[in-house]
């Protein structure tokens, strides 16, 4: 094995370290040398990011002969200290806000809906103490984490209840009351100050640690390796810190990428470099050292759940001869593709048939107005992503998810698929041959006019400049993911980025000069809102906010369709003309236009 100097650097260092890696550079093959090369009776552990990254890692550490590497993740390994031979009971998914309301006779009067709101911050604030290393939920100061106006105003006047009711919640998990959730026994393993009998820790994908786990790790007696890219800290939402920084250890980096070009490396570099808006300039080296290689592999990659399964929607109905596609992680495990969740019960609130709805969050609300009134005081993003698809597809959700199922290919068929889908968080450790990137990420444009906005960068601005470098990064992310060929829309380039073989780029629609039966109005700035983000995510996240959704339908909704218009959509639909531009073309939902395709006969399956 050809090996840098940079990983013999690693593999023959000694005492605590710290390894900064960028995409691609090979560092799981780095930490199996580097276990190689301890004594061979040392017990050595390490720490995987999730249960898919142990699994392989279990099979690559047994193929290299290394039986004295135990494999676990934060969380299993707390289980077994925790959960094993106890009396808990975990709970397989997170508590709704219904359950918690019920658990603790939530019952907070003066403003609509107010236990439920209360019940969703109390969730929230349990999450926040349950990945730090704090001691007491006390210690935390949860407004912090509140942007939006609405939502911090009533945060404010509830905030003694809601900590007071969140250490109930904590206390009656604690006692075996109720279940306890994953994040709850990862806590207490870290409360629990254990002392782990090994020599040697390796800690994988150091960049999304939460601090109780860091707090657990760096308190080991043993010879500590993390390992990360400070660039693909994407966790920030669910309280991950960036360990590389916070660990005072020797430093080494791994630049090398193996799994793409020296152009992607560029790129990659570009889009790193708009960092230096909001921050100190960065010195960033990446080198590519893949060669181009020719696969059959070929995913799209989204942002938000949102972007994604438009995007899949669109995909299947302009490539009907495609037989499977695949969604990372599971269709099952996308709230918007699982019959149980409440995406239809969204649906059906929109629709006014509360008596279909299964749900008692939604089942309370008396319309879609109250909904997003409800989602702005508790920022709940998922939330706002379902009201968006529902407006755009409306009824046509049950076929148009019917449809993504029966495409849909299992784990074990997963190479059969003729595309692949994933946001930037499911993907992540992944490579495919090909990529292709939704445009709905973050744009160096929209990072300018932040700063032209915000020149004097107030306090409210310092805190979103976290977020910012977030966003920056899921780009980063996604684009490192290819290891041949890069499909990206023009609008996500850096500025004067040079052409490259490996890297296509999709220019923007040049405006279409043929007039149009009554065109669409522009939405005037009054107009526009956003539900799902708040106020400081909707000066960063920017896809919902150019097509802006109000309550308004569009003008030929629920008009008949003429015969002429019947011809026209064959003719435009045959030619491959997008669902997008459909619906601008005939100022329709893209449901009703996919509803009419099948009424005429056009085989979207």
């Amino acid at each position: 094995m050809n090996l840098t100097q940079e990983q013999l650097d690693i593999i023959h260092s000694t005492g605590d370290i710290k390894i900064n890696a960028v995409a691609g550079s090979g560092k799981t093959t780095t930490i199996i040398e580097y276990a190689k090369a301890r004594p061979k009776n040392s017990r050595i552990l390490y720490l995987a990011f999730n249960k898919s990254v142990k699994l392989e890692a279990l099979k690559k550490f047994a193929e290299s002969g290394l039986n004295n590497v135990h494999v676990e993740t934060a969380h299993s390994l707390a289980f077994s200290y925790i959960v094993r031979q106890s009396k808990y009971t975990v709970r397989p998914q997170e508590y709704k806000t219904q359950d918690i309301v019920e658990l603790l006779n939530i019952q907070v009067r003066g403003e609509k809906h107010a236990s439920y709101i209360v019940a969703n911050h109390i969730n929230k604030l349990m999450a926040y103490f349950c990945n730090s290393n704090k001691n007491k939920v006390q210690d935390l100061n949860y407004l912090s984490l509140i942007t939006e106006a609405k939502a911090k105003a009533f945060v404010t006047k509830h905030y003694a209840e809601i900590v007071q009711q969140t250490r109930m919640l904590l206390a009656k998990m604690d006692k075996g009351e109720i279940e306890i959730t994953h994040d709850f026994y990862l806590k207490k393993f870290q409360l629990l100050n254990p002392s782990l009998p090994y020599d040697y820790i390796l800690f994988d994908e150091g960049q999304d640690a939460s601090p109780a786990m860091l707090h657990t790790f760096l308190n080991q007696s043993a010879t500590k390796v993390i390992v990360g890219d400070t660039h693909q800290q994407i966790y920030g939402w669910r309280f991950a810190v960036n360990s590389l920084a916070q660990a005072k250890f020797k430093s080494f980096n791994l630049s090398s990428s193996f799994r793409f070009s020296q152009n992607v490396a560029n790129l990659a570099i570009d889009i790193l470099k708009w960092k230096d808006h909001f921050n100190a300039p960065l010195s960033i080296n990446i080198t590519g050292k893949g060669a181009d290689k020719t696969g059959k592999s070929k995913a799209i990659i989204a942002r938000t759940n949102l972007g994604l399964i438009l995007n899949a929607i669109e995909f299947i109905t302009e490539n009907t001869k495609v037989k499977h596609i695949y969604f990372e992680g599971n269709i099952n495990s996308y709230t918007y593709a699982d019959d149980g969740t409440s995406l239809y019960d969204v649906l059906n609130l929109y629709n006014g048939k509360k008596m279909q709805i299964k749900d008692a969050l939604i089942k309370g609300m008396k319309d879609i107005d109250e909904l997003e009134d409800y989602i702005r005081k508790t920022e709940d993003k998922q939330l706002g992503m379902m009201i968006e698809m529902v407006k755009e597809y409306e009824n046509e959700i049950y076929d148009i998810i019917k449809t993504i199922k029966c495409k849909h290919v299992d784990n074990a068929d997963k190479h059969k698929a003729e595309m692949i889908f994933s946001t930037v968080h499911r993907c992540k450790g992944m490579e495919y041959d090909s990529v292709e990137l939704v445009n709905d990420f973050i744009t160096e444009e929209k990072l300018e006019k932040l700063k032209n906005e915000n020149k004097e960068f107030d306090e409210e601005f310092e805190l979103s400049i976290p977020k910012l470098n977030e966003e920056i990064n899921l780009l980063y992310v996604a684009v490192t993911r290819t290891k041949n060929k890069l499909k990206i829309h023009q609008d996500l380039m850096p500025k004067d980025f040079p052409s490259a073989p490996q890297i296509d780029i999709i220019a923007k629609k040049t405006e279409d000069k043929t007039p149009k039966k009554e065109p669409a109005k522009t939405l005037k700035p009054a107009q526009r809102r956003i539900v799902n983000y708040s106020d400081v995510d909707a000066r960063i996240y920017h896809g919902v906010e150019e097509d802006a959704v109000v309550n308004k339908k569009p003008k030929e909704a629920y008009q008949p369709w003429t015969k002429e218009q019947d011809d026209l959509l064959k003719r435009l639909y045959q030619t491959g003309i997008s669902m997008t531009d459909l619906s601008k073309q005939f100022n329709r939902t893209k449901g009703a236009i996919w509803s009419r395709v099948k009424k005429l006969g056009i085989d979207v399956m």
